[in-house]
């Protein structure tokens, strides 16, 4: 939908629209058409946004989108009864949560990564997580055991209990809690925007009527559900549960070939993100780079700009952002591991052209009446301070200056040039 227009203005509108449909799907008007509105509306976003909504947060959403469409009803249904999904409906979602689950423990056996083989991955986790909270801090200072556990219990969770989602009802009853109790462990420990929400509410899939009485009124009786329309639910069904399906049987590299109807259903689905792989931490990353981004005006005295929510000044804590992501902190993080990507350029010329929303993006801005004259990247390796150090300093990190990641840049000639130049000062 972007293609006709990227404007800022149309941007926000893209967002009122977006809250407005929203509403309409929790009042239940027409509930299948403001589904299909907002998928349309995040699938243009997300192929906008490149790396910034690269997120599997964000392929999960556009599945289950896809699949609410497939479940909602068509229009609001007045009078007695509910509307009850169908037997497909409910594969579907539970085949999601499946694949969800299996899929990052798979991933994470067949990495070869030696964190996982000798159960010592929840070591670095805390540590190394892209937006850490107060609660990973304590975790990551938990006796080696206990860690060992976890990473064994994470293994065990994501390997085995995905199966528990096609057992007899007791046992799905018990994944469900299992599962929860996963996601529960990771939001207290590590900030991942609303990937856990999407994950709790994806569990709630595995219970019935029964299970939810307890807190919930009695529903009313369901509707007759007429033959064809339950022969009906499968025909939509069919193709996402073959993708899936197909989409976990390539982790153990088949031999052979696919079908051509198979690879023909892929690349059609492939642009929609309509069946997604999915695998968090496949590889543990051990140690903890950061950037800062810092101006100066002579090129020898160099003040930090700071970010709202990545880990920069050691004094302050770990704080909880989840479930908002905030897209610049999560990059900085990547980019940290890497080269420098192009969008980190175009953010720093941005800051040396003293472009008005960019500096709202930080917490606190070093050249607030006028940009700097020059601008660095600057590397640091962090590591979370021992409890003794933390009782008596107050600091939760201890960094160490590794390097420049950029040198000073500033404007080529003319101001306000969008090209930029290295600086030869350092």
């Amino acid at each position: 939908m972007l293609w006709l227009d990227a404007s800022d203005k149309t941007l926000v509108r893209g967002l009122r629209a977006g809250q407005v449909l929203s509403l309409a799907v929790m009042a239940g008007v027409a509930p299948q058409a403001s589904l299909t509105a907002l998928w349309a509306l995040y699938l243009s976003y997300v192929s906008l946004g490149r790396d910034f909504l690269s997120f599997q947060w964000d392929a999960l959403l556009l599945e289950m989108g896809l699949l609410g469409i497939l479940t909602a009803p068509v229009g609001l249904r007045p009078g007695p009864g509910r509307y009850e999904p169908t037997a497909a409906q409910v594969a579907l979602w539970r085949a999601l949560v499946f694949r969800l689950y299996f899929g990052s423990g798979v991933s994470k056996l067949k990495s070869g990564d030696e964190t996982w083989r000798k159960l010592t991955a929840c070591d670095y986790y805390y540590e190394t997580a892209p937006l850490p909270t107060r609660g990973g801090w304590y975790a990551h200072h938990l006796p080696p055991p206990v860690r060992r556990f976890s990473t064994a219990a994470v293994l065990a969770l994501e390997t085995v209990a995905p199966f528990l989602v096609f057992a007899p009802r007791r046992l799905r009853l018990l994944g469900f809690w299992l599962l929860s109790a996963l996601q529960g462990a990771i939001i207290a420990t590590g900030n991942y925007g609303f990937f856990n929400v999407q994950s709790l509410v994806l569990g709630l899939w595995l219970l019935d009527d029964a299970s939810l009485r307890r807190f919930l009124p009695a529903p009313p009786p369901a509707r007759p559900r007429p033959w064809w329309r339950t022969l009906g639910a499968w025909l939509p069904a069919a193709p996402f549960l073959v993708l899936g399906a197909n989409e976990i049987l390539a982790r153990f590299n088949r031999p052979r070939e696919a079908p051509r109807w198979l690879e023909g259903l892929e690349r059609r689905a492939r642009p929609l993100r309509a069946v997604n792989p999915y695998g968090l931490f496949a590889v543990m990353t051990v140690h903890r780079p950061e950037i800062s981004i810092e101006g100066s005006d002579d090129g020898e005295t160099w003040h930090e700009y700071t970010f709202r929510y990545k880990v920069s000044d050691p004094e302050r804590p770990p704080r909880q952002v989840a479930p908002h992501q905030p897209r610049l902190d999560w990059q900085m993080w990547f980019a940290a591991l890497g080269s420098p990507p192009i969008w980190l350029l175009a953010f720093m010329l941005r800051l040396l052209e003293g472009a008005p929303d960019v500096p709202k993006l930080l917490a606190i801005n070093p050249f607030p009446e006028r940009p700097p004259r020059y601008i660095r990247a600057t590397l640091y390796d962090y590591r979370m301070t021992d409890p003794e150090t933390h009782r008596r300093t107050g600091t939760w990190w201890n960094r160490e200056r590794l390097g420049l990641y950029l040198p000073p840049l500033s404007l080529a000639p003319g101001g306000t040039s969008s090209r930029l130049q290295w600086h030869a000062g350092e």
